[in-house]
């Protein structure tokens, strides 16, 4: 790595050359100038990558950047020691250092089946006999070979896990609907609220239900505790203890546990600890997603992730998609200042596809402390959101469009439709819709525009002068337009590989550890701790007021 990748990202002398540049010039960056100044403004700033399944184009011309821009994002991506970052990953190194772990949800999609290393050990072959296992026990529930307590096939699969354990899956399976013709049913138990699994469960017949456990430890609270609900209602029904076998399966790395819980260790899938939860989906934790679409889907899942790592791995840092999504997040969090990150993608499937990355990104990146273990004096992570295009429209995008935040965002959006109704007429109005949110947040409209406008409108005089202010908009808002031929396991899993290697390349920039979540740790410590004061009606004294008199409301209102 360069000499400079040991420095703090503020003590960079590319960074400070970024920031400098940043105060000087970037009141002359005005979008609707730079377009107007270079007809191939598209060419020199999109880039698209060709698969046989369809390609993939990322145009990234309506960014607040130029030529110059880049290139100082590039040097600065070089001078933190990405190309090495990117090849310790590669290469089983523990880049996860305060768990002393590798990461490489890299080696579950490994298609071409190169030796990936751990300690000196081989991991694929490890990885293929999972998915082998994976592959006969799908194909024998999909057929119906594999049969409950009384005989019948299964129906309807419930994954209980939450986290890493449920939001992938469920993104993926609500995603990939198309591709289910043939697979159960899913459903997702994640929240500890009773709610969730109750409504579940009385939609389901015992007799034909596939629960899933999802735990990596098989200890997680909110999930053994759901598992042990979904176990007594299915008992309540089969009546015998040995049924549980037929009915339960479990994704985890804890055997002993699993079958304490009454689970057949044949039909634990496991995984292992160089596999972080939030990018674990390409392994057992994605049965849910094998069974729902089938094995072959699942595997042009995972080749799709596999295609985008190659193209990570290997192309330059200024044709690479994943990076350039990363250093123009960069530019904007630590030189503009910005807060957010919207995520809009323009399809119904896609729905859960924000709330997936809000953890990928958030728990990846919400850190403050550096590798060399000092706090660090410049922002991370941003606040990662979104809602699925038009509806977003009619929602939110007031905000991005008038609002006094500079908010970038990714808009995507599938060429082809998976239901191209009246013609396709519902998916050219998305399309048009696309294209006219991102040129209007680019251009804007300019007082003299809408003066014309109100003119026409038959305004004139005071009422036209009153109104006029409203009707202007600045622009030069940025977007990310992605684009890809259709939505499909393979694309998907493309799209989801960038988007991990994005957060990748932004925590090597901020010098964070990107794989560890001890954030998640000290409210469960607090809660074991909470919990038993919640059982007897004395008052309770021993937190600050604040817990006391919350506390001591629950005890005064329970039933």
């Amino acid at each position: 790595p360069s000499l400079a990748a040991n420095m703090a990202l503020s003590s960079d002398p590319q960074f400070k050359k970024l920031v400098e540049w940043h105060k000087g010039n970037s009141s002359k960056l005005v979008l609707r100038q730079l377009f107007e100044a270079d007809k191939d403004r598209f060419q020199k700033f999109s880039l698209t990558l060709n698969s046989d399944h369809g390609d993939i184009l990322l145009d990234y011309s309506k960014n607040l950047v130029t030529e110059e821009v880049m290139k100082m994002l590039m040097e600065l991506a070089k001078s933190r020691g990405v190309e090495s970052a990117r090849e310790r990953m590669f290469s089983g190194e523990k880049i996860n250092f305060t768990e002393n772990r590798a990461v490489l949800h890299i080696a579950l999609r490994n298609r071409s089946n190169m030796p990936i290393l751990v300690d000196g050990k081989d991991v694929v072959p490890e990885v293929n006999k999972v998915l082998d296992k994976m592959k006969h026990f799908c194909q024998r529930v999909r057929s119906g070979e594999w049969k409950g307590y009384t005989g019948k096939a299964i129906t309807d699969v419930v994954n209980i896990g939450i986290g890493g354990s449920d939001l992938g899956p469920l993104m993926v399976t609500e995603a990939l609907k198309p591709y289910s013709k043939g697979g159960p049913r899913v459903w997702f138990v994640s929240n500890i609220d009773g709610t969730h699994v109750a409504k579940t469960l009385a939609e389901l017949k015992p007799d034909t239900t596939l629960f899933i456990i999802a735990s990596k430890t098989f200890t997680t609270q909110e999930t053994i505790t759901n598992a042990e609900t979904a176990k007594e209602w299915f008992l309540h029904a089969a009546n015998d203890p040995s049924a549980v076998a037929k009915h339960f399966v479990a994704l985890s790395t804890n055997a002993p546990k699993v079958k304490d819980f009454g689970i057949d260790p044949e039909n634990m899938f496991e995984f292992w600890d160089w596999v972080g939860g939030r990018y674990s989906l390409w392994s057992a934790i994605g049965l849910s997603i094998a069974l729902h679409i089938g094995f072959d889907n699942f595997e042009s899942l995972l080749s799709g992730a596999h295609w985008m790592d190659n193209h990570f791995h290997t192309a330059p840092l200024e044709k690479n998609m994943p990076v350039l999504l990363a250093m123009l997040g960069i530019w904007y969090i630590n030189c503009y200042g910005c807060e957010t990150h919207a995520l809009l993608p323009y399809d119904q499937y896609m729905h859960r596809f924000a709330a997936y990355f809000q953890q990928g990104d958030m728990e990846s990146n919400g850190k403050y402390i550096t590798k060399k273990g000092s706090r660090v004096n410049y922002n991370t992570g941003p606040i990662v959101w979104g809602e699925p295009g038009t509806n977003g429209q009619h929602a939110f995008y007031q905000l991005i469009h008038q609002g006094t935040r500079m908010i970038p965002c990714d808009f995507l959006i599938p060429v082809q439709t998976q239901h191209p109704i009246r013609n396709g007429l519902h998916h050219k109005i998305l399309l048009a819709n696309f294209l006219a949110q991102t040129e209007a947040l680019m251009k804007g409209k300019t007082a003299d525009e809408a003066r014309k406008e109100l003119q026409a409108a038959g305004l004139s005089g005071d009422a036209l002068e009153k109104l006029l202010p409203h009707k202007v908009f600045e622009g030069n808002r940025p977007t990310n337009s992605i684009m890809f031929t259709k939505l499909n396991p393979f694309t998907l899993g493309a799209i989801i590989a960038m988007y991990e290697h994005k957060i990748f390349v932004q925590g090597v920039v901020w010098d964070i550890n990107s794989y560890d979540q001890w954030g998640v740790e000290l409210g469960k410590q607090l809660a074991k701790k909470i919990e038993p004061e919640l059982g007897s009606d004395a008052p309770v004294t021993s937190h600050d007021s604040s817990t006391n008199g919350l506390i001591n409301f629950i005890k005064k209102h329970r039933a």
